[in-house]
């Protein structure tokens, strides 16, 4: 049966998370927003105190288990507690989303290795000062949304790994798009060792930031989520020790590569679903004050029908991506094609209610003394994360 009951440390972690969304968040979210050069956001001592107090309430480690540090939480308060962060700063959301992944993987794949989980996994749960931040890189200039197509032995990783003396050297570029890129301290590299596998002849390595040879280009500039890091990450002749290919290529490389994808997809969703509160409450706020024809406008039937329709977005959206966490939590990964579904249709709604929202206000909604317009913004680019909408739609359809 479903329970929609809200246990104890849900409850204690949504209310921490609303709390520090509210007092730290929102505010900084805003006032980064509107820093014309990237660069100059993630160099801020604003940014960094956010980070820093987010680290402080352990927002980076909650997927993490106890045993390593972690808060050990289900995928289901995850994605709560992602929902209700969102709320206040998607962007900031969308940065700490992906920031644990390197010992998550670590932890997942080569937990028997005592030396990467002392140097990746440990310090990690114990900073409070976010100074250990994780990106992943598999899309390339080359190699975009085919870099979901197993099938094809044609497509493949163009940065490579050749190993020779107990070291793999990483030649190669990963995309504009490796979120956190610019900022990380360590990062999950996907790299071909056997081009005749295609995508699966790709190796799965843990590739420190200071590593000689490693570079990261500019901070992307973007129209929305303007509080994330994005950016490309470059590899010339990087060596890594071999232990540092945490999973090989082969048959199993969809395993690894999907699960990352079912569990990062269900936190798009959330995200998506996040922005739509923030944006109803304060399109609903708003309605039920202006004054037009004679009456607040909540009480015309188009208006009202917008902020119904939106509600029913939310409710919708939320529901499906926990059926998502559920399969998740009782069965890890959980289910690929329910996790893109969830996704599609959170960020597709996102898109679509948003716009609405602004219309509720009218000439105000565009107007930058409002909130609506930075939510609009943000919402277009869920649907491009962690894979484009058209293109997960062909991958979950294909799995039916």
């Amino acid at each position: 049966m479903v329970d929609f009951e809200i246990d104890e440390t849900q409850e204690m972690m949504v209310a921490t998370a609303g709390e520090f969304g509210e007092g730290v968040v929102q505010a900084a979210e805003v006032e980064l927003d509107r820093i014309a050069d990237p660069e100059e956001v993630f160099s801020s001592d604003l940014f960094r105190d956010v980070m820093r107090k987010a680290y402080g309430i352990g927002l980076h480690k909650m997927a993490l288990s106890q045993e390593h540090g972690g808060l050990g939480l289900d995928p289901i308060t995850t994605g709560m507690v992602w929902e209700e962060l969102s709320r206040y700063g998607t962007g900031f959301a969308a940065t700490l989303m992906p920031i644990s992944i390197v010992p998550q993987v670590v932890a997942f794949v080569a937990s028997q290795n005592k030396g990467l989980m002392e140097k990746y996994v440990l310090p990690f749960c114990e900073d409070t000062e976010a100074r250990h931040v994780s990106a992943w890189g598999s899309s390339e200039p080359d190699v975009g949304s085919d870099g979901k197509n197993y099938a094809d032995l044609s497509v493949h990783h163009r940065t490579a790994a050749e190993g020779k003396g107990g070291v793999y050297t990483i030649n190669g570029t990963k995309s504009d798009f490796v979120t956190n890129g610019g900022i990380a301290s360590m990062y999950l590299v996907f790299a071909c060792i056997d081009p005749s596998l295609g995508i699966k002849g790709s190796g799965t390595f843990v590739v420190p930031a200071d590593a000689p040879g490693l570079s990261t280009g500019r901070a992307l500039d973007k129209i929305g989520l303007r509080v994330q890091n994005q950016a490309a990450v470059y590899f010339e002749g990087v060596e890594v020790p071999e232990d540092h290919m945490i999973f090989p290529p082969g048959e199993n490389y969809p395993f690894l590569h999907n699960a990352i994808v079912t569990v990062g997809n269900l936190g798009v969703g959330y995200l998506a679903v996040g922005l739509m509160r923030a944006a109803y409450e304060e399109a609903l706020a708003y309605s039920k004050q202006r004054v037009q024809w004679g009456k607040p406008i909540f009480e015309h039937q188009l208006i009202a029908e917008k902020l119904l329709n939106i509600f029913i977005a939310i409710e919708s959206s939320r529901a499906f991506l926990q059926k998502g966490s559920w399969l998740c939590k009782t069965g890890f990964p959980g289910d690929l094609k329910t996790s893109l579904a969830a996704k599609i249709y959170a960020t597709d709604q996102a898109v679509r209610h948003t716009s609405e929202m602004v219309q509720v206000l009218g000439g105000y909604g565009i107007s930058r003394d409002h909130p609506l317009e930075k939510h609009m913004r943000d919402a277009k680019l869920l649907q491009i994360m962690d894979g484009t909408n058209e293109t997960l739609m062909m991958k979950a359809g294909s799995l039916l």
